[in-house]
């Protein structure tokens, strides 16, 4: 009896449009050979190269132990049209730590504060290369340790380098809403408290491109796995 109201009450509020909301989770599975990565070379800064004792890979494309893949963004790209979100009040962080981005791919709702850091005691730029925001290049000297940023437009996803070293690179994912998430080490992501609805949820990879599923939050939750391998490197 118990479960049967529970059922009716979540009916109700889904048909009534309120907020009742549910979480979409997944994987991010890798399927085929998995690729070799390149060492970074950071000799022509030795503060960089100080900061590690041993080789450093890139993180382009990072297949993880259980075979699933690190770094993927997903959101919901379609079915939340009309629909307005606050704007968090607390900053997204970008840590430049070792003369690498660090997370290497993140998310922030569209306006929301984004807190850069600088704590390698050598000179950084923060260079986005948006094509629907405005693009800017902020310099970081060693002395700076924080500058805030912001991103006004959505826009999925921008590239961030830093011209003084080449090898550092990042990706922004800016939304109007705050349902997106990053594939971790285990290939998990959960976008959470999605309302009630039918949507289409996109992963996104800075190599391999992107993807799409539907989905539908009904019962308090959905599901929204993903698949790459390096037959997408044809189709991008």
């Amino acid at each position: 009896m118990i479960r049967k109201s529970i059922a009716v009450v979540a009916a109700a509020l889904i048909a009534s449009g309120s907020a009742y909301a549910g979480d979409v989770s997944g994987t991010i599975s890798w399927d085929g050979k998995v690729p070799g990565r390149k060492e970074l070379k950071m000799q022509a800064d030795p503060v960089c190269a100080s900061k590690h004792t041993g080789k450093v890979l890139s993180d382009k494309v990072v297949v993880n132990d259980n075979n699933t893949l690190l770094n993927v963004f997903v959101y919901v790209s379609k079915g939340l049209e009309g629909k307005s979100f606050d704007t968090p009040a607390e900053p997204a962080v970008l840590d430049q730590a070792g003369c690498i981005y660090t997370p290497k791919i993140m998310g922030v709702m569209a306006g929301q504060k984004i807190k850069v850091l600088n704590n390698d005691g050598t000179l950084h730029n923060v260079h986005p290369k948006p094509k629907v925001n405005k693009e800017f290049n902020l310099a970081m000297p060693k002395f700076m340790k924080v500058k805030e940023i912001s991103l006004e437009k959505p826009e999925v996803m921008i590239p961030v380098k830093c011209d003084v070293h080449p090898w550092m690179s990042a990706h922004i994912g800016v939304t109007s809403h705050p349902f997106y998430g990053v594939s971790d080490g285990t290939g998990a992501f959960t976008l959470k408290g999605v309302p009630a609805g039918s949507y289409t949820v996109t992963a996104w990879h800075e190599v391999f491109g992107s993807k799409s599923v539907e989905v539908t939050v009904a019962d308090g939750a959905a599901t929204a796995d993903f698949t790459y391998g390096l037959a997408d490197l044809k189709r991008n």
